[in-house]
């Protein structure tokens, strides 16, 4: 509660610094039009991070009236109608953030997401392979773990492995790199790099019932029998109704 009263108060001081600039009309500049858009587009991603889209849409909506082509805020916009749920005005937003810098990265691999969410897996992959191209780009790992896990939903499991290891090469830690290839390991029967890969996942992230159901195989693999039954009573207590529940069960 205390970062979300902050937060609009922090963001106030920095566009009152950004118009401030001596002038009575400091937008009539473009110097100062930019600067107000820019800040009306952090405000906007300070409050969707929040889970706040409703706000998020007030300042995006203020820079959209200082420049309503512009691709960082119809970049953020898109954010914020994917995460209401509304894949017809997110894919517009992407496609004019877009249309207004075709070689952004960011934007490219954030669409590339949405698509992979619309689970429009060949139009997704064809977008993490183009943000892939970019070698510069500081969270390149991260594409290359999208480019993985959209090749596995596409039935290439050869290729998303070697996806999924270049990404872990640039960063050792890429919880759903680690899980996705604990899970592959443990399907191969290499039960030590499993666990390995496993043990990393757990360093980094929560379960989910996924995850749970691996850990408990691979406790009974190394006959770890209480392991195993604490994982199983976190399926009960955390996710009863789910195939991985069951499958745990049928497994015992």
């Amino acid at each position: 509660m205390i970062l979300r009263a902050a937060l609009p108060v922090l963001m106030a001081g920095l566009l009152a610094g950004c118009v401030s600039s001596g002038d009575s009309n400091p937008l009539s500049s473009d110097k100062g039009r930019e600067e107000a858009r820019q800040a009306y587009v952090q405000l906007g991603l300070g409050y969707l991070q929040q889970g706040m889209a409703e706000q998020a849409k007030v300042p995006l909506s203020k820079a959209l009236e200082l420049n309503k082509t512009d691709p960082d805020t119809n970049a953020a916009l898109a954010l914020v109608f994917q995460y209401e749920m509304e894949p017809a005005l997110a894919e517009r937003a992407f496609q004019t953030a877009l249309s207004g810098r075709p070689t952004d990265t960011r934007i490219i691999n954030n669409y590339g997401s949405f698509l992979f969410e619309q689970q429009r897996y060949q139009d997704a992959y064809s977008q993490f392979l183009k943000a892939s191209a970019d070698s510069l780009y500081p969270e390149r790992s991260r594409v290359y773990e999208n480019l993985g896990v959209t090749s596995l939903m596409l039935g290439q499991r050869e290729v998303g492995r070697q996806q999924l290891e270049k990404a872990l090469r640039l960063n050792r830690q890429q919880p759903r790199a680690l899980l996705e290839m604990a899970e592959m390991s443990y399907e191969d029967r290499h039960y030590v790099p499993a666990r390995d890969y496993y043990d990393r996942f757990s360093l980094l992230s929560g379960q989910n019932a996924r995850s749970l159901l691996l850990g408990a195989r691979l406790a009974s693999v190394f006959d770890e029998r209480t392991s195993t039954a604490n994982y199983g009573q976190q399926l009960q207590r955390l996710y009863p109704g789910t195939p991985e529940y069951q499958q745990y069960l049928s497994e015992q």
